[in-house]
């Protein structure tokens, strides 16, 4: 695995001095993308054609079976007909990407027959339809013309040859394409924040929400803001049906929207169990029609975002029962209504949120009041600081389910145990089973954990500020001023000898006349010092 990551980034080599990770990314996971779907082609017309693997073992005696195969009228249309049936797509030969390579290695390779190929999937079946638009071969940053260009993509193209994303699962390669996403997100900064959750955060977040779903078959998920993906297909992990999941998710920016569909396939998801929309989650809600409301919600928006918060959303029916808006400059709890508004009574819905939903007043502490009230608050989880590209602000995970039994809330302060990395801190796999194992027990942990009751909350005004309800002070130690006065003497004292040998060292110089002024005021002023 770590050596097909390797290869892969390695391949970004030549796009890497030419443009920013937030723009070759596109170029290089769209043709990563198109080279899994032709390889996988071509093992399955080996399988179709009841082949030997081990005789049609390289993908350039796969072509010419497949050629030969799609030369035979009377075989072409079935072929065709059950390749579009099993893999949801078929490819012309000249279009495979082995072809293409071959014809980057020989020289002869052009870059319109690539943009022939990306045409050609795009138009003739929906789920390709603009995954390709953010692969602009015609971009001068490529090169300055048409001959530069085609040298850029032929040594992508080459490098990405070397790899045989074949021998792995569909589950293997989409896990290496969300370590690339990952490791652009890097690179990226600040724009990463638009498609990436790191993965031991989505990691904790699917585990809770599964919790007493494992076994539920045809268990949906839904993400509104869903970026790359990552966090609806960790779901899988944690359920025992995976093959059944059905995925349902929206994205505002088209090319992070995109990026969201090909992780999906690269995953193995299958078109029936994916229902994604390029859309504004929070100007007109979506969906609209069954099903409308999902077994778990998982959501990373944008923090703090402006939205219009315009007063007819006091009829729309996500917002209406919590008496206020979010406002114009802030908005986070929007999209938290949003996402719980699409929750199953018997769903888990978890949502990572800046820390100033916990505390802050005027409408958000209304509609924070509400929440509470109505018992829809399971747990509020601190997270520690500087965990996501972009901000290094300290988070939250909010935990909210519909229908509990009671209105109490449980606090886990897991913000000061991390893994400190020189640009992110990370969270290892021990943070996270320690969060999921206490949040499992429901039980108070001395300067971790508190369950609090509606009572205390109330108390407090409905502030959910994480240090009303877990004292993490440290007290420190005392201090012994008998040693600490000890200390003191000793260093003085060998600040003394020290300046003693040094002012010996000095007087023992021999100097001319271009240095007798430096060191006569040197002289001075140990002596000015005694």
């Amino acid at each position: 695995m770590s050596n097909l990551n390797a290869k892969l980034f390695s391949a970004a080599d030549s796009l890497r001095s030419k443009m920013d990770a937030s723009e070759y990314k596109d170029y290089l996971l769209g043709l990563i993308f198109y080279k899994y779907l032709s390889d996988k082609l071509l093992v399955k017309v080996v399988e179709l054609a009841d082949e030997s693997p081990e005789e049609y073992n390289t993908q350039e005696k796969q072509t010419h079976l497949y050629r030969d195969l799609l030369a035979d009228e009377d075989v072409k249309h079935d072929l065709i007909e059950t390749l579009v049936d099993t893999l949801g797509h078929h490819m012309e030969p000249d279009y495979l990407f082995n072809v293409l390579a071959d014809q980057a290695k020989q020289n002869t390779f052009q870059l319109n027959d690539l943009n022939k190929a990306f045409i050609d999937l795009s138009t003739k079946y929906d789920q390709f339809s603009g995954l390709f638009d953010d692969v602009d071969l015609t971009s001068k940053k490529l090169g300055s013309d048409d001959q530069q260009r085609n040298i850029t993509i032929s040594d992508v193209l080459k490098k990405l040859s070397e790899i045989d994303v074949i021998e792995h699962d569909g589950d293997v390669i989409g896990d290496a394409y969300e370590y690339l996403i990952g490791e652009f997100a890097s690179e990226a900064g600040k724009k990463a924040g638009e498609f990436y959750t790191p993965s031991k955060v989505s990691d904790m977040m699917a585990q809770i929400v599964a919790i007493g779903q494992e076994d539920r078959k045809l268990f949906s998920v839904y993400d509104p803001t869903m970026g790359s993906g990552s966090l609806m297909l960790n779901v899988r992990n944690y359920n025992n049906h995976p093959e059944s999941i059905k995925y349902h998710g929206q994205e505002l920016n088209t090319t992070t929207y995109n990026l969201a569909k090909m992780n999906l396939i690269l995953h193995g998801v299958r078109k029936e169990d994916m229902r994604v929309r390029n859309g504004d989650t929070l100007n007109k809600d979506w969906p609209t029609d069954e099903p409308y409301t999902f077994d778990s919600v998982l959501m990373n928006p944008p923090y703090s975002a402006k939205w219009s918060a315009d007063q007819t959303f006091l009829d729309d029916s996500r917002f209406n029962r919590y008496g206020k808006l979010a406002p114009k400059s802030k908005a986070d709890f929007s999209f938290l209504l949003h996402g719980f508004y699409h929750l199953k009574d018997s769903g888990t819905m978890a949502i990572v949120l800046p820390h100033g939903v916990l505390f802050r007043g005027a409408a958000e502490g209304v509609i924070r009041k509400k929440l509470l009230e109505d018992g829809s608050i399971d747990a509020v989880i601190g997270v520690p600081g500087n965990l996501f590209f972009g901000t290094s602000i300290p988070t939250t995970v909010i935990i909210l389910k519909k229908n509990r039994n009671n209105r109490d809330v449980f606090f886990i302060d897991a913000s000061k145990e991390f893994e400190k990395g020189k640009k992110q801190n990370k969270l290892t796999k021990e943070n996270i089973d320690k969060v999921v194992e206490t949040y499992k027990k429901r039980e108070n942990l001395e300067k971790y954990a508190h369950l609090a009751s509606f009572e205390e909350i109330k108390e407090n005004d409905f502030n959910l500020n994480i240090s009303r309800y877990i004292d993490t002070f440290e007290e420190e130690e005392p201090v012994d001023m008998a040693a600490l006065g000890s200390s003191i003497q000793d260093i003085k004292k060998d600040k003394a000898e020290l300046e003693s040998s040094l002012y010996e060292t000095i007087s023992s110089l021999q100097y001319d006349k271009e240095n007798e002024e430096w060191i006569k005021g040197a002289l001075e002023v140990f002596n000015s010092e005694k």
